[in-house]
């Protein structure tokens, strides 16, 4: 996969680490700065921490941590040129369907994450939260996915110097991958499933979700069709290397490496073959409307 040398998304929030020392959430600077001002003007110090906060958040966006490692920042590079792409490749179409995109924010972390949905490890994987409308990544995903899962990098060269993880197309799918749910959240999509998971039996409400994360896995892949056709950007066996992650990241898969035997009604995500075979489906047509998993009988 060629990604150097295009351009880099500055909706990226660099929470890796570094920067001010923080107490229960606030940098220190943020609570002197609040102590001082109430004592001065009397502002409450409640006020003066949310807006000092946002700045802060604001001005940490697309930033680079404090002692930023030559392997972090190529990761931080490649994360904000993959989401670039992602919304190169949205905005017209959204244009297109008479609505306009509005980019997602992508949050790196290391180890933990605080977000709109609640608390997050790094076990959590990569997720989407429609709360906030951001996508949260703990890069270390990467390296687990070829080191833990088993997604190599040997179908294909990357531009990435790093051999412990992944390929970078693998990566740049899980990334498409997730701005998918925020796309299902912009169309109203999500709260359609929220609203039908609420009423449902917990089969049924699990059949939405692996649905749901069907068309995620069908948008990566028009988005994967769509961005090479504007760039060129894929090398032979990058779409190899893709569905290589979707048959390893399938509910039949994980569950029977980790426990012997399937459980149907319990997947939330799709089976290998069926994740393999939206993403192919999105690639191959290219056509948002050919996403359509929830007017399908057979997945």
């Amino acid at each position: 996969m060629q990604w150097k040398g295009r351009r880099q998304s500055n909706n990226i929030e660099d929470r890796r680490g570094g920067g001010a020392r923080k107490v229960g959430g606030v940098s220190i600077f943020s609570l002197i700065l609040a102590l001082i001002v109430w004592k001065v003007f009397g502002i409450s110090p409640e006020t003066t921490l949310g807006v000092t906060e946002q700045i802060t958040q604001n001005s940490q966006s697309a930033q680079a941590p404090a002692q930023e490692t030559a392997d972090q920042a190529e990761t931080r590079e490649f994360v904000a040129t993959v989401l670039a792409d992602t919304e190169d490749i949205w905005t017209p179409i959204f244009a297109q369907l008479g609505g306009t995109y509005q980019a997602p924010k992508l949050v790196m972390f290391s180890g933990a994450v605080q977000s709109a949905c609640g608390s997050a490890t790094s076990a959590s994987g990569p997720f989407y939260c429609p709360a906030d409308q951001k996508v949260y990544l703990d890069t270390s995903f990467f390296k687990a996915m070829r080191t833990q899962m088993g997604i190599s990098g040997e179908k294909n060269s990357s531009e990435l110097t790093r051999q412990d993880q992944a390929a970078d197309f693998a990566q740049a799918y899980v990334i498409a991958h997730e701005v998918g749910h925020h796309v299902q959240t912009l169309l109203g999509i999500s709260n359609e499933v929220r609203r039908a998971q609420a009423n449902a039996s917990e089969a049924a409400a699990n059949n939405l979700s692996v649905r749901q994360e069907l068309q995620a896995d069908c948008f990566a892949g028009l988005w994967a069709r769509h961005n090479h056709e504007r760039t060129q950007f894929l090398e032979k066996g990058d779409i190899e290397e893709a569905l290589d992650a979707a048959e390893k990241i399938g509910d039949d898969y994980l569950q029977h490496k980790s426990h012997g035997h399937t459980v149907p009604d319990s997947f939330t995500h799709g089976t290998s073959a069926q994740r393999q075979r939206w993403f192919y489906r999105g690639f191959e047509t290219g056509d948002i409307k050919q996403c359509d998993t929830f007017a399908t009988r057979e997945l």
